[in-house]
């Protein structure tokens, strides 16, 4: 896979993309809410304002885009749809889907020619049935670990981690300092982040498919993995509990943690902090460098509405989100690599970097949201919770684990 240069007019190419006959007004419902988020997704208001239209932003908090995702799917069933809304790859649309309610995106993808321009895996998860169904923004991998280098250096870690083993040495060094050595919010998709970049720093690509994909809760390496996330609690200070993810990653921002698991998305919370990767801060994938990139990332589906104009202006919002200049600037500013492989990625950060060595080697790894159905992935996400925080025995939280998978 390759990575072409962006030519010297494409920001204007990009920005004009002829323009909109009138300024059509295109309501978007959105979860990005946090500081580094927030300064994201104006890349995409300002593009489509430069064309020509009238963006109304609709930012809803809560529940890792849970309550967005209802929002959306009440209004539209209740005949009040707003022109496009963010989802997660994987199957959180499938049932809109189903019920009629989307508009495809197909002559924008065959005048944009996605079929060549996507990531096969990132092809498989917008398109349904033959139709392209959602526009793919970003490429994210979940499995990331940041941390404050200077708390590092005053605790004695002196080089990146690359087993659970040695995460855990590097860990106690921290907590040593008296500083927080883990900064986690306590909610549950944040836990199950944890729990599966655990998951993969014990058994890899292997048991990850085997346990998301066979739904088979067992084993030496899965029992391993579930006593290690629970050790790890050591780590977490009292606060954790209800904490956003934004807040703890202000905590390593601060230098009042030393680590967090977390996905790329955090590292726009350092970029909006004026924090320089390599300097200010660091990166590793839990489990080594060569881990695979456990792809996650957004996507814009859009309802069906009565307005003859919602369509054009869905077209036009796809267009751009896609278009090469609007992905290089939204992607800087959200801590995710392009979702093109045709653009210039060679001033991306040491952290980026990583994420566009693992498509060029291939390294991505369907998520979760793919392989398990919503009931699925929540009930194995609330089994992974209640672990955390309870006092229940390893055997019992694998039991429903297992059940959880089978939902």
């Amino acid at each position: 896979m390759t990575f072409r240069p962006l030519a010297p007019m494409a920001l204007a190419a990009g920005l004009a993309l002829s323009g909109l006959a009138h300024a059509q007004k295109a309501e978007v419902i959105h979860w990005w809410t946090s500081g580094g988020e927030a300064a994201a997704i104006k890349e995409f208001a300002a593009a489509y304002t430069k064309a020509g239209g009238t963006w109304v932003d609709t930012p809803i908090a809560g529940g890792g885009g849970a309550q967005a995702r209802t929002v959306m799917a009440n209004r539209t069933m209740g005949g009040d749809p707003p022109t496009a809304a963010q989802y997660n790859y994987g199957r959180q649309y499938e049932e809109i889907i189903k019920e009629g309610l989307l508009n495809n995106l197909d002559d924008v993808a065959a005048k944009g020619n996605w079929d060549k321009l996507l990531p096969e895996k990132i092809k498989n998860a917008v398109k349904v049935n033959g139709h392209y169904y959602a526009v793919p923004v970003n490429l994210h991998n979940e499995n990331w670990v940041w941390y404050n280098k200077a708390v590092l250096a005053k605790a004695g870690v002196t080089k990146d981690p690359t087993t659970l083993d040695e995460f855990f040495a590097a860990l106690d060094k921290v907590k040593a300092t008296g500083v927080t050595a883990l900064a986690l919010g306590g909610q549950g998709w944040q836990e199950g982040i944890t729990f599966r970049g655990v998951l993969l720093a014990v058994g890899g690509r292997d048991l990850y498919l085997k346990t998301f994909k066979d739904k088979d809760a067992s084993g030496a390496d899965f029992r391993k993995a579930v006593e290690s996330f629970k050790k790890l609690k050591a780590y977490v200070d009292p606060g954790s509990p209800g904490r956003d993810w934004n807040l703890a990653t202000a905590m390593v921002i601060q230098g009042k943690a030393g680590f967090q698991m977390m996905g790329d998305w955090a590292k726009g919370e350092f970029v909006n902090a004026n924090k320089v990767a390599g300097k200010d801060y660091g990166c590793f994938m839990a489990g080594g460098p060569k881990m695979p990139y456990a792809i996650g990332g957004d996507v814009f589906v859009f309802p069906k509405g009565k307005d003859k104009d919602t369509a054009a202006a869905q077209k036009k919002l796809a267009e751009l989100m896609i278009s090469p200049a609007v992905q290089v600037a939204f992607n800087n500013k959200k801590g995710s690599i392009p979702i093109r492989t045709d653009v210039d990625t060679s001033k991306v950060d040491i952290c980026a970097q990583q994420g566009v060595q693992a498509v060029k080697e291939n390294r991505l790894l369907q998520s979760d949201n793919e392989l398990l159905s919503p009931d699925a992935k929540g009930a194995f996400e609330d089994a992974v919770s209640k672990f955390w925080n309870s006092d229940q025995s390893t055997d019992d939280a694998i039991k429903a684990m297992a059940i959880a998978l089978k939902r």
